[in-house]
């Protein structure tokens, strides 16, 4: 399912767009799609790893989730997972919708991901696209799974955690859809492509300002 929901989230986000100019300077699949990879991190698909191990620490700590709230503020840190562009709890984000209500009607304990959504509450009722986002669900309801399952123990799923098994799981979703833009500018025949002047912010001469 984690897979499924993070194949592909259109052609305008970072590594897609990098997938696709790379695709269009007639670079081969792996350069292609390696380049839009290398985009992936806090900013973009990779703070699954941040946010598992933000909430599993506040929440292993007792730690209120205003508390939790309020002690990210003062060390002026996001919180991992928090937050979305485009998705608010106006526009909510239907990826998340469906995995949330998968955990809460499967799993046999999901603590950290109802952790998660009290924190949710009160980050959006300051801004409303500060919501739990796509990194954020799989996040803690992979922490869940490794914690509740019974296949492992405690120091194996922290294991799991600390060696970047969560944020894999975007890696490998979006990976596929990297492939398909790749597969879709070939077969369409695109040409090199140039980014509009208008969208780019770079420093002029004082004489131009």
């Amino acid at each position: 399912m984690c897979l499924m929901v993070t194949a592909d989230h259109g052609p305008a986000v970072s590594g897609t767009h990098n997938t696709i100019v790379c695709a269009r300077a007639g670079k081969d699949l792996v350069s292609s799609v390696v380049s839009g990879l290398l985009t992936i991190g806090d900013r973009f698909g990779g703070a699954l790893d941040g946010a598992a191990r933000q909430f599993s620490e506040a929440y292993d700590s007792n730690l209120h989730p205003m508390e939790f709230v309020n002690s990210m503020r003062k060390k002026g840190q996001l919180i991992m997972g928090i937050g979305h562009r485009v998705k608010s709890i106006n526009n909510p984000d239907v990826r998340v919708k469906i995995i949330k209500e998968f955990v809460m009607a499967n799993f046999p304990a999901k603590p950290l991901l109802e952790y998660a959504l009290e924190v949710e509450k009160i980050t959006t009722s300051k801004k409303p696209n500060l919501i739990l986002n796509v990194d954020g669900v799989i996040a803690t309801s992979f922490v869940d799974m490794l914690r509740n399952c019974g296949s492992f123990t405690s120091e194996e799923a922290q294991e799991y955690i600390n060696i970047g098994a969560i944020n894999s799981l975007f890696v490998l979703g979006r990976s596929i859809g990297f492939i398909g833009h790749y597969m879709d500018q070939k077969r369409l025949k695109q040409g090199l492509y140039r980014h509009p002047w208008d969208d780019i912010s770079y420093v002029l001469p004082e004489q131009y300002n």
